[in-house]
């Protein structure tokens, strides 16, 4: 089941969180700020650890940790592109990569229900109705891939634009859409 709604992921009660991250993994601003303040420094401390041993994450691949203090089981670090406007296919690609890389890490650690910002969105300016158009097809074409291995993706949308961008999107038939 996917659903959206307007609010604070760091309140989502799912087993698994999203976070849209910096490479670094050091939490930056908009959700990342909010995800490892209300977690608590223990997010934090994994996230250095996993930077130490693997470097910094590239864009369009993701990392989990435990949730601290948050009322999930898992935060999942991703990291989407920064939009310049040029070769929006690979901005497209990437995006897509970072919510199914996401996906995939759910599932590896059994997590049936996770809540996705609005990756991308904030400081890294991909233009918003492209990205619901990006999200919603990658988690799409990923569920269909994977029938019953997630019960309920949630879109938690930070204003009242990319909510109404993510319920026009979920409206959409990704059946009757044009080859």
């Amino acid at each position: 089941m996917l659903t959206t709604r307007l609010g604070d992921i760091t309140t989502a009660r799912v087993g698994a969180i999203v976070n849209a991250a910096n490479s670094r993994l050091m939490g930056g601003g908009g959700v990342d700020c909010a995800i490892h303040r209300a977690g608590r420094p223990s997010i934090l401390r994994e996230c250095r650890a996993i930077v130490e041993r693997r470097g910094n994450l590239p864009t369009g691949e993701a990392v989990i940790t435990s949730a601290g203090d948050l009322r999930c089981d898992y935060v999942i670090h991703t990291v989407g592109p920064v939009w310049t406007g040029d070769d929006a296919p690979e901005h497209d690609r990437l995006l897509a990569s970072a919510y199914t890389a996401s996906l995939e890490l759910a599932a590896a650690h059994a997590v049936r229900t996770i809540a996705f910002p609005n990756i991308s969105c904030g400081v890294y300016r991909f233009p918003k109705d492209r990205a619901a158009t990006v999200a919603l097809g990658a988690v799409r074409a990923w569920i269909a891939a994977n029938p019953g291995v997630v019960d309920a993706v949630e879109f938690v949308c930070f204003d009242r634009e990319n909510l109404e961008l993510y319920e026009r999107e979920l409206r959409v038939d990704p059946h009757e859409a044009s080859p």
